[in-house]
């Protein structure tokens, strides 16, 4: 399922869909018999992945052979703070990760 899954979320990024295809590869989707299950960050972005994700079950019922999968999608405020747009949020972001980049960032005197 997760290679099909995978595999759309190319051919919309090829077609130019980007932002359903975003949507797509924010969180890995899990399975739990015939239901897909998606966590996004907001409702908003929930609301948006369902409108235009109806090519996404016809493409997966027919590449998986099983028409009787459904997708749900979970809204958790917490994966919201996975996300860094601006670059001091980047910044702090990569500092999480690997701390010594505030040492690099200082000895060089660079801004963020």
């Amino acid at each position: 399922m997760l290679l099909q899954w995978n595999k759309f979320a190319q051919k919309m990024t090829d077609a130019g869909k980007r932002l359903l295809a975003t949507y797509m590869q924010m969180n890995d989707p899990t399975l739990n018999g015939t239901t897909i299950t998606l966590e996004l960050p907001n409702q908003s972005t929930k609301e948006e992945f369902l409108t235009g994700c109806h090519e996404l079950i016809g493409y997966l019922r027919g590449k998986l052979h099983n028409h009787d999968i459904t997708i749900e999608v979970i809204v958790n405020e917490a994966t919201e703070n996975k996300y860094a747009f601006t670059p001091q949020e980047k910044f702090e972001r990569l500092k999480q990760i690997n701390p010594t980049i505030e040492l690099l960032r200082k000895t060089f005197d660079l801004d963020v």
